[in-house]
């Protein structure tokens, strides 16, 4: 499968367990969603569980929590990354603080799924990354997978839990990467982060499309350096020890993420390695990251966001330090 498909299983597998599923989104019916991720779902659960929405983000998120105060399991689809911003409001001051405000009363277990990131020469608005102010927020989780395999096997776990989550779609690989995905349902655990490839040289810390970009890079240096790539999966909560482990063994980090380089998870981190894991480091961290500007339109979008050069780079510059 690739990822489209693989989170299309894991929705519809769902959606057949656990009849409070319902989904609802802009063009997400008859259309099958702008990436056709929801594609067939309209066609088998119809009109009362795929549900069609007018262009307003702001009434999508406020009828989510309203359904999963009462009940539902809502899995809402924002079009794009930029389109979220609008829908920050209802998520910090009710979705996260819900079950706190009314101390335990009620809880909100909705999904926003977010096609996130740059890659298909999108317009503006629809190529950000902004998973920073999510996982600033208390109360909410965000999971960002990197590949059919994690994204299925996510979705599931986040189908089943009682918590607001935003689950980041890279579209840059939404059919980029092909991959053996078991047809049975399974799970993968919110807040584990994986190891992609073993590791003694260095750390190479990333989530969602950049995993691709990154072990691209890795394979250039195959036989000069011993790199570890860890795929963090779980943005919030974080695998802390997954990171302060394998930083600790290797003693060098290279960060890599698509939005802005100021205040981006990577700055976060980078402390967290800083704090923890000082003593054993052989180099400063190093960010990868995106320009602190505006995403530009397509013409510019190679220059912006890391790629595989880039990260050769930012390795060979902790190796030779």
């Amino acid at each position: 499968m690739n990822m489209v498909q693989a989170i299309n299983t894991a929705l519809r597998q769902g959606m057949e367990n656990d009849k409070s599923v319902v989904l609802l989104g802009e063009d997400i019916g008859k259309d099958g969603g702008v990436f056709r991720v929801t594609e067939g779902l309209w066609q088998k659960f119809g009109d009362e569980r795929v549900i069609d929405t007018p262009l307003a983000e702001t009434a999508i998120i406020g009828a989510s929590i309203g359904l999963a105060i009462n009940g539902f399991k809502p899995v809402a689809e924002v079009q794009f990354d930029g389109f979220s911003l609008s829908m920050i409001d209802q998520l910090v001051n009710h979705a996260a603080r819900m079950r706190n405000r009314t101390r335990g009363r009620f809880h909100v277990p909705l999904v926003l799924r977010i096609p996130y990131g740059g890659g298909i020469r999108a317009l503006e608005h629809h190529s950000e990354s902004p998973e920073t102010h999510f996982i600033h927020t208390p109360g909410l989780k965000v999971v960002a997978p990197s590949s059919p395999y994690t994204a299925k096997g996510l979705m599931a776990s986040v189908l089943k839990d009682p918590d607001p989550v935003i689950f980041m779609e890279p579209k840059k690989i939404y059919r980029a990467i092909k991959e053996e995905v078991p047809e049975e349902p399974y799970t993968i655990d919110i807040g584990k982060a994986q190891v992609w490839q073993e590791g003694s040289d260095v750390t190479v810390i990333a989530w969602g499309a950049m995993v691709k970009t990154v072990r691209e890079a890795v394979e250039k240096l195959k036989g000069k350096y011993s790199v570890e790539v860890l795929d963090l999966l779980s943005l919030s909560p974080l695998d802390v020890d997954a990171v302060v482990n394998s930083v600790k063994k290797t003693g060098r980090a290279v960060i890599v993420h698509e939005a802005p380089k100021t205040l981006g998870f990577g700055a976060e981190i980078a402390a967290l390695i800083g704090e923890k894991v000082l003593l054993s480091l052989q180099a400063p961290v190093e960010r990868v990251t995106g320009y602190d500007t505006i995403t530009p339109l397509p013409k510019l979008e190679n220059e912006f966001f890391p790629n595989i050069d880039r990260v050769v780079k930012g390795i060979e510059k902790v190796m030779t330090f």
